[in-house]
């Protein structure tokens, strides 16, 4: 059984409570709900007074306990089992004749639910994509994207834990932590790392000259494969050469027709 609390910061409400699958949208870590009910896991509420599906009314800054009792059949297949509990709110009838605003909200809380008969999970990573975008070759002083995007092939949620780490021709270091998210069964997700996580990315900043190593070592847990990845690109002061020779042409210039004047 697991304990809920849900509080009502709005406009008294009629809410009612439903739990609908949902699966992996995107890389990004978004989700989609189905829209029915499917799934070998059953659902129930201890509360006395509430049913799944049946409508009940919170006031304004009062809360409800939610008792969500999970039972798990015998001879389920192993693998991982998603679910959203959602409270759906609606607001009460407009009063015919009198005109007003109406909206329907919804809030949810996933559930994540493995199933092993035997004590095991299945985890089976790969790093899909470990590049730079818009590379190989930057200009010095451009910032560097970095990308990793890790497929679950297992049937169970997995968890990333590693480091990135930059390794320059003159002996430049720097090591970057991954952030640590869940990657649904069967999925893909892109992974950031800290201190320079960027949306979807890892973002280098600094002053980069000659070639640069990229390497990741990722493991998933105790007793769990590790994966490894590396990728190179090369930075050149290309605008900085670019100054120095437009700088050079204008003094040229000026010192030529100031003789010239003369």
């Amino acid at each position: 059984m697991v304990a809920y609390n849900l509080k009502n910061y709005g406009d008294p409400t009629f809410l009612s409570l439903k739990i609908l699958p949902f699966e992996a949208k995107d890389n990004l870590g978004n989700i989609r709900i189905k829209p029915e009910f499917a799934g070998p896991v059953r659902f129930s509420l201890d509360n006395s007074d509430l049913k799944i599906g049946q409508s009940f009314f919170l006031k304004t800054n009062s809360s409800q306990q939610i008792l969500l009792r999970i039972r798990i059949p015998e001879n389920i297949p192993d693998g991982d089992y998603y679910y959203s509990l959602l409270a759906d709110a609606t607001p009460p009838t407009a009063i015919e004749g009198i005109g007003s605003a109406r909206a329907k909200a919804t809030i949810g809380s996933n559930i994540l639910i493995s199933i092993s008969n035997s004590g095991n999970v299945e985890i089976k990573p790969k790093i899909i994509l470990f590049s730079v975008r818009g590379g190989p070759i930057f200009d010095s002083l451009d910032k560097i994207p970095v990308i990793l995007t890790i497929a679950n092939k297992g049937k169970s949620m997995i968890k990333p834990e590693g480091q990135i780490s930059l390794k320059g021709s003159f002996g430049a270091t720097a090591k970057y932590d991954i952030i640590s998210k869940n990657i649904l069964a069967e999925s893909e997700r892109v992974i950031e790392a800290t201190p320079s996580a960027s949306m979807n990315s890892l973002i280098l900043s600094g002053f980069f000259v000659g070639k640069y190593n990229l390497s990741t070592t990722i493991r998933f847990g105790e007793n769990s494969p590790t994966v490894y990845g590396s990728t190179t690109f090369y930075a050149f002061p290309f605008k900085i050469f670019a100054g120095i020779i437009l700088s050079s042409i204008l003094v040229i210039f000026i010192v030529k027709r100031r003789r010239n004047d003369d």
